[in-house]
């Protein structure tokens, strides 16, 4: 197991060396059940197989059986887009073993990375002192800080009363509820009619709340993930203040958007929030898995994450002169998951990257311009970031289904729909910073009622 077969070595070196010279990745289709069923059944026995043999399954059989999501092409979710630097430099990272529990076993990847938090921190304009790790995705970086939110609030409080509350929104992401439950925390739900979250919603609900001692933290969004909007988080910030909460914000999706200067006064608040999660594998072109967790005042963090156990004792240095990633998130092993952003970030600097997210901002709000010069199209909402939102006239939820099929099945694109106020609508959303305005016109077009009307006096002048 441990012998290297340099014959497969060759093989899989070239195999992703063809991959990463692909122009342009095929979307493909996804897989079938029963095909991959057959394909891998009895693979796995107790004498092995001959290397070759299982290294052409998972280029025939599994690798193939996806949709992609590192195509302009892949418009469904908020995608995974890693550079081709940031792809080679996660080779790396598994090829050397690197891991990233502890500043004794890992300076080197744990000064890296931080370097690369640094870059996200002085972004959203946090002190120097702040601080934090990378995590494996929003989800996690939620359920660490939130962690935090709720000790430090029980601290505040004494440890008493019923379980404590958070306010969120009906837009907050669902990992955050699922945070809440895992830690017996409840949410306390601020009414947003225009699915942002205000200072003044927020104050009315708190005043509302009977035991709104109980309330210790507020979470606000910065790029809801259906579309893109963001919260008032300046005006968060001031009552979280004055209140006393803990403000943490979600930028799984939209913190990219602190490097763009054209959306950045978006994100004025961000600077004052004590703790902040994004996604690199989102929206700054990173492999997955990999979210960056910040917080304001890392101390606070670490009192509440650091794992004390005699075989950890040599990890910890009391004096504080040592940066443990472990001691920020409810982990403790972990791959060094922040280095191809370091890498990125290095290699093209903060300018490529702001480039790379102006592009999609532009190819969205080009998207909207067009939708709104198109009869029988409607834009739900301006887009803020790098999502929009659309119906059209007539349709319902088969329509838009129909239409998503379609749109695979002739590897066009990849688009689901969704609902906005109850209603079925059309989603794109533009995380590819090769995203051109033809692919944009090429989608648009197959939902455009007069395309549909030229389609059909073609269709009855051929007969």
């Amino acid at each position: 197991m441990h012998t290297l077969d340099h014959r497969l070595a060759r093989r899989v070196f070239d195999e992703c060396l063809r991959q990463l010279s692909l122009d342009e990745v095929p979307l493909k289709t996804g897989g079938d059940r029963e095909r991959l069923v057959e394909k891998l059944a009895g693979l796995i026995k107790p004498g092995g197989n001959d290397p070759e043999a299982v290294l052409s399954v998972f280029l025939r059989d599994i690798a193939p059986a996806i949709i992609a999501c590192d195509t302009p092409r892949f418009m469904a979710f908020v995608s995974c887009v890693p550079s081709k630097t940031s792809i080679l430099i996660d080779v790396l990272v598994s090829c050397f073993a690197l891991h990233g529990i502890s500043w004794l076993e890992a300076a080197g990847p744990v000064a890296a990375e931080n370097q690369a938090l640094r870059v996200l921190a002085d972004a959203a304009g946090l002190p120097a002192s702040a601080g934090g790790c990378f995590v494996s995705g929003g989800s996690s970086g939620n359920l660490s800080a939130l962690l935090v939110a709720r000790d430090t609030g029980l601290s505040r409080r004494g440890g008493h009363g019923t379980r404590p509350k958070v306010a969120v929104t009906a837009d907050t992401h669902s990992s955050v509820g699922k945070a809440l439950h895992l830690l017996g925390m409840e949410p306390l739900l601020v009414p947003t009619p225009d699915h942002r979250m205000t200072a003044q919603a927020l104050r009315q609900t708190l005043a509302r709340e009977r035991h709104s001692n109980d309330v210790v933290a507020v979470v606000a969004t910065a790029g809801t993930t259906n579309a893109g909007l963001l919260d008032d988080l300046a005006g968060i910030a001031g009552v979280a203040r004055q209140e006393g909460l803990w403000m943490h914000v979600d930028a799984a999706y939209g913190g990219a958007g602190i490097f763009a200067p054209s959306v950045r006064e978006l994100f004025n608040g961000v600077e004052q929030a004590d703790s902040l999660v994004i996604d690199p594998h989102k929206w700054l072109f990173s492999p997955f898995d990999c979210a960056a967790l910040l917080y304001r005042d890392p101390p606070t963090a670490q009192a509440v994450h650091t794992q004390r156990a005699s075989y950890l004792d040599a990890i910890h240095d009391d004096d504080g002169d040592v940066w443990n990633p472990s001691d920020y998130a409810y982990h403790l092993t972990r791959r060094s998951r922040g280095l191809p952003l370091w890498f990125g970030l290095a290699v093209h600097g903060t300018d490529g990257y702001r480039d790379g997210i102006e592009n999609t901002l532009t190819m969205a709000r080009y998207a909207a311009d067009r939708i709104n010069a198109t009869e029988g199209l409607t834009l739900v909402c301006e887009p803020e970031l790098s999502v929009v939102l659309f119906r059209r006239d007539q349709w319902g939820c088969d329509d838009y289904d129909s239409w998503s099929d379609r749109l695979l099945a002739e590897q066009i694109a990849f688009v689901l729909p969704t609902t906005w106020q109850g209603e079925p609508v059309a989603r794109l959303c533009f995380v590819h910073p090769d995203t051109t305005k033809q692919l944009v016109d090429e989608v648009i077009a197959t939902i455009d009622p007069a395309q549909d009307a030229d389609h059909v006096r073609r269709h009855e002048h051929a007969h």
